[in-house]
């Protein structure tokens, strides 16, 4: 089981380089500036900021002197909600059976402790934040 997949932990790298770049006082970052700095392929690197733009974490401007900046404030962004973009809601029950749902879901004693372990990681990650990270 992987708790952040590829997109999130790329997303959260990003947003870290960005948040550093913010406390400078650094305005607007290039894709390219992330992907020389962080090793990333560009065109996923694009894809995943613009999903982060889409859900006002980060604010885009295209041209010449385009580039990506956070929108919201570094302590407000934190990594429950990176990985709800990316992933959706953290859930750690993934009761499938031959690929349908499990037809004990509503009454398993398992999944009910497992959810609520999942709530527990949940609240977890609220409280790391971007600005906690840089």
């Amino acid at each position: 089981m992987k708790l952040l997949t590829r997109d999130t932990d790329y997303a959260v790298r990003a947003l870290i380089f960005i948040g550093k770049a913010n406390k400078r006082k650094i305005g607007i970052i290039t894709v390219d500036e992330i992907v020389r700095s962080l090793n990333l392929p560009k065109a996923l690197l694009r894809k995943l900021l613009q999903t982060l733009s889409k859900n006002k974490i980060l604010k885009s401007g295209r041209g010449k002197h385009g580039g990506f900046s956070l929108l919201k404030d570094p302590g407000k962004i934190n990594v429950s909600d990176i990985i709800s973009i990316f992933q959706g809601p953290v859930d750690f029950t993934n009761c499938l059976l031959r690929n349908e749902p499990c037809p004990n879901r509503k009454v398993c004693r398992v999944r009910k402790k497992i959810l609520s372990l999942s709530g527990y990681v949940d609240r977890e990650l609220k409280k790391i934040t971007l600005s906690s990270l840089t």
